[in-house]
């Protein structure tokens, strides 16, 4: 494990696991995927960036204390009850934010839209 990634978790250790459940089915299905932490976020890139986890540091009141957001971008507005907060930044480029808490969150769902978000990131 990366040095960086650890200190990322090193004011919540717990939530690490999870992490490595992520981190490891997004390398199981993306080929060559750099991994990155900076002190607010673990960015997954090819080309570009396409999924990004951080923790809930503004914390929402309704937000469980403990776990990882996991954003990843679009072309469109995906409008389904697991997604947090969306935004559009820049017109036709959509940011989801999704709140996992488990490992059930880590599900077929999830990664159609990761995997969407990395063919989105392949056409920038």
């Amino acid at each position: 494990m990366d040095n960086d990634i650890l200190m990322f978790f090193d004011k919540m250790p717990e939530m690490l696991p999870l992490y490595e459940t992520i981190e490891n089915k997004i390398c199981t299905e993306f080929e060559v995927v750099r991994i990155k932490a900076s002190k607010t976020q673990i960015s997954f890139s090819k080309r570009y960036g396409f999924a990004y986890i951080s923790l809930p540091v503004r914390k929402k009141k309704e937000w469980p204390k403990k776990c990882l957001i996991l954003t990843f971008g679009l072309s469109h507005q995906v409008i389904h009850p697991r997604i947090a907060i969306s935004t559009e930044p820049y017109p036709q480029r959509w940011t989801h934010h999704v709140i996992i808490q488990t490992t059930d969150d880590i599900d077929e769902q999830l990664m159609e839209w990761i995997n969407e978000a990395y063919g989105f990131s392949m056409v920038k």
